[in-house]
């Protein structure tokens, strides 16, 4: 848009345009679109807090839509509504495939223990660590290191990722379910992930 054509727009127009950049921004990305992203996108013009203003009144404007749009560790995203995962399942029935028991009993330890060593997880669990488990997580970068216990042999002390937190929807750490029952809840997470 040339400066000419923004200077003949009204303040409502310039708003409602905005809008829709942003929104074209996140429909066009394939991962989350960070503040700090955006306010590049918009060469300085807005702060984060004026983005973040946008931000929720795009949100507003999904209201009664298929989608949604959430807040990320990674930034921000849309998603289809829960409501309509049914429908995405049959239409594309390779989605995500249901994480196995045992790999959300482990990231769940992590998760809410963090940061925990190998041998944190296996008392935790009450099983031995299958090793694949962890470098699955390791490659799908959910987790990763983040130091060592000051213990001889020195083990590495694992965390989770932002890219853990966004394959959950979550923004942090905080948005966990209460820990009653850890599997349940990453069970329900999983589910609710999967849909989306």
């Amino acid at each position: 848009m040339t400066l000419d054509q923004q200077l003949a727009m009204s303040p409502e127009d310039m708003h409602h345009d905005v809008l829709l950049q942003i929104e074209a921004i996140l429909f066009a990305s394939d991962a989350p679109v960070s503040l700090a992203r955006l306010k590049e996108a918009f060469q300085d013009q807005y702060n984060k807090s004026q983005l973040r203003q946008f931000l929720q009144q795009l949100a507003v404007l999904q209201h009664g839509r298929s989608i949604e749009l959430i807040e990320t560790a990674q930034g921000f995203r849309f998603q289809v509504r829960s409501k309509y995962r049914n429908i995405i399942t049959q239409v594309w029935p390779e989605r995500p495939t249901k994480l196995s028991p045992s790999l959300l009993e482990t990231v769940a330890v992590i998760a809410y223990h963090q940061p925990v060593t190998r041998a944190d997880i296996e008392q935790i669990r009450g099983v031995s660590n299958n090793s694949q488990i962890l470098r699955t997580l390791f490659d799908w970068n959910w987790i990763k290191e983040s130091g060592f216990r000051d213990l001889p042999g020195r083990p590495a002390l694992l965390i989770t990722t932002p890219q853990f937190l966004n394959a959950f929807g979550l923004a942090s750490l905080g948005q966990l379910p209460p820990l009653q029952d850890a599997k349940e809840a990453f069970m329900t997470l999983d589910a609710n992930a999967a849909k989306s």
